[in-house]
């Protein structure tokens, strides 16, 4: 946050100083990459314990994208 953007900020709120607001990290073409990716590492690891918390990170991927 710059100086300049900081003393707008506070302008607005009274002089409190407000967070700038947060950007989006990952694009909703990523959300089917990263499911793509974690289908195939399941396929790979599909006997092993951790695999539950993978398919369950899948599914919640599902619902953002």
């Amino acid at each position: 946050m710059t100086t300049d953007t900081m003393t707008q900020n506070m302008t607005d709120t009274g002089g409190h100083p407000q967070p700038a607001r947060s950007r989006a990290v990952f694009s909703q073409e990523d959300f089917g990459l990263i499911r793509t990716a974690i289908v195939h590492y399941l396929r790979e690891i599909q006997d092993q314990p951790e695999s539950v918390k993978y398919a369950n990170l899948y599914h919640r991927l599902g619902r953002v994208a």
